[in-house]
């Protein structure tokens, strides 16, 4: 059974390991230097950087359990303009992840329509999100729900910076 739930501050550790867990299972490959990737799992998704996160008001977080079990989360961030959208009231999707184990149920798209729902609910009138250039998964999965590609970005990671395509789509 598939149930998607807003998270809180109850859910620090889940989130800490699951951003940690998913971000290093879709990432993990990109990063040639394993010490820069390390660098940035520990200042990305510690306890304490994800309980920041958590209660900042703009920050919504929402995990994806299959059968009671933890298998993915999102996360959202509330009046985050893009200088490529032209919108009133944007949100970013910063995150999605599903477990690599997860993946073949196809809880991603569940999830994202879930979340969209949300953001929707919340006011927003455009979602934005940015990808890696060569995570042709993820570029196909955004492409199929209709986000369309609307300029570039550079992703940091420790100082090297990696060209990221920039989705948005009106809600």
């Amino acid at each position: 059974m598939i149930n998607i739930k807003k998270a809180n501050a109850k859910d620090l550790e889940v989130l800490a390991l699951l951003g940690r867990l998913t971000w290093l299972e879709s990432h993990g490959h990109y990063i040639d230097d394993k010490n820069n990737l390390a660098k940035y799992l520990d200042e990305n998704f510690s306890i304490s950087k994800t309980r920041q996160e958590i209660n900042d008001p703009k920050n919504v977080f929402y995990i994806v359990y299959v059968d009671d079990l933890p298998a993915g989360y999102a996360k959202i961030i509330l009046n985050t303009p893009q200088e490529n959208v032209t919108s009133s009231n944007s949100c970013r999707l910063q995150r999605i992840f599903i477990l690599d184990h997860f993946i073949p149920l196809k809880i991603g798209k569940q999830l994202l329509t879930y979340v969209v729902a949300e953001a929707k609910a919340l006011q927003a009138d455009n979602m934005w999100l940015s990808v890696y250039i060569k995570n042709d998964r993820a570029i196909r999965f955004y492409e199929k729900n209709e986000f369309k590609n609307v300029g570039n970005l550079k992703f940091s990671v420790n100082k090297k910076e990696y060209e990221n395509i920039v989705f948005s789509k009106k809600m």
